[in-house]
């Protein structure tokens, strides 16, 4: 794992952490053992991945592939005549 990574995991970890303190499931229940963990990580996973496609849905995904026009010189690469 690179550095980047390290400091990713970390933050996450760090996060989990101080939400536990407060955290309650969607049912209401405080978390009480490992299987609630677990339930509570894939609750958080679900909200993130909701909230990432409404994103994606309200402001576009080129998944980094768009063109920058600012980078185009309109040949494509290929030679012109």
């Amino acid at each position: 794992m690179d550095t980047n990574g390290r400091q990713i995991a970390l933050s996450v970890l760090e996060s989990i952490r101080e939400d536990l303190v407060y955290a309650h499931l969607n049912n209401g229940g405080r978390i009480l053992d490992v299987a609630d963990l677990r339930q509570y990580i894939y609750e958080q996973m679900g909200r993130i991945r909701t909230n990432a496609l409404a994103m994606d849905g309200l402001f576009g995904n080129d998944n980094g592939h768009g063109q920058d026009i600012s980078k185009s010189n309109g040949h494509n690469g290929k030679a012109h005549p």
